[in-house]
């Protein structure tokens, strides 16, 4: 089969096109022919060995992706069901991949495969980070950085669909208008100096009960003069160290509330999952493909995903 390979840490370039045999899956895992995979930050920080964990190499990138399922022998996932998928031992950025048994969902009808690519990762996080560590709640008012791209876009969903007033932020004409397209009650031009003053006018001086922060070195201080009263600020992403005033905080009884995706407990897992299948099922979530690119150009894609200017989620086509 073909996939993406890297066989040492390090840019972009460092991945490669090659053939490979498919993976064999071991028991409770399900081997799906990925048709669409997802890309993620998380990806890129791994190809260049500075993410916490380092894959042993040579692998293959990817954990979300979309397809149909080759062979299984679990439960209620049969040979030529369409899935997307939020996990996988072997990497989706290649033709075939084995993945958990748990990490295999239907993927509804009217949900190409592009678009079931663009789930997991992005939706996952976005929920656990909103109910889960925020805690938000219907009535609520949020804040989401960065809404035009993959997380955002999620977490825009997710928290209209729950009855927020949701307010989200962008970089770009192009980007702004996707943001209240989707469903935003405002949008915020992060590019321009003083947003988070014309933000904060907009909830009438109260500030944000809930702000999702995906670049928090550069964002956190600024969003403690911001968050409302007993607010809470969940830390979805961060590309270094940050400077804060704690005595900001303190004033508001707020929390800083670090979350990745990867300590969802046993407990939690099955009920995000449920939910955004839900979501996925009844419309309420339609994912937002923003670029396509086949996976020879998987270079190309990490090289986009850690741009700013995000305009929906980046897939590989296999």
């Amino acid at each position: 089969m073909k996939a993406v390979v890297f066989r040492q840490f390090g840019e972009p370039e460092v991945l490669r096109l090659e053939e490979i045999d498919p993976p064999k899956p071991q028991s409770g895992e399900v081997l799906v022919r990925i048709r669409a995979a997802g890309v993620n930050p998380v990806d890129a920080y791994r190809r260049a060995g500075t993410h916490s964990y380092r894959p042993p190499l040579p692998a293959t990138p990817g954990f979300d992706g979309a397809g149909v399922v080759e062979r299984s022998q679990a439960p209620g996932l049969v040979e030529g069901m369409r899935v997307w998928v939020s996990a996988s031992t072997s990497g989706t950025y290649a033709e075939y991949a084995a993945c958990p048994a748990d990490a295999v969902h239907p993927l509804p009808q009217g949900l190409s495969f592009s678009q079931g690519a663009a789930v997991g990762i992005p939706y996952l996080t976005a929920y656990r980070a909103l109910f889960v560590r925020a805690k938000a709640a219907p009535g609520e008012t949020v804040l989401v950085h960065g809404a035009s791209g993959g997380v955002g876009l999620a977490a825009l969903q997710l928290a209209r669909a729950a009855g927020l007033r949701v307010a989200g932020t962008a970089g770009t004409p192009r980007g702004l208008d996707l943001v209240l397209r989707e469903g935003a009650h405002a949008a915020f031009d992060h590019s321009k100096h003083g947003y988070l003053d014309e933000a904060l006018d907009w909830t009438k001086k109260t500030g944000f009960n809930v702000i999702l922060e995906m670049l928090a070195n550069v964002n956190l201080a600024k969003d403690l003069s911001v968050v409302a009263r007993f607010g809470r600020i969940a830390v979805i992403g961060s590309r270094g160290p940050v400077e804060i005033d704690p005595r900001e905080a303190m004033t508001r009884d707020a929390s800083i509330l670090g979350m990745t995706l990867r300590n969802a407990t046993a407990e939690e897992k099955p009920r995000i999952d449920a939910a955004v299948q839900a979501g996925l099922e009844d419309g309420t979530l339609k994912p937002v493909v923003g670029l396509e690119l086949p996976l020879a150009e998987a270079a190309e894609s990490h090289r986009a995903v850690m741009r700013s200017g995000a305009h929906g989620k980046i897939v590989l086509l296999a």
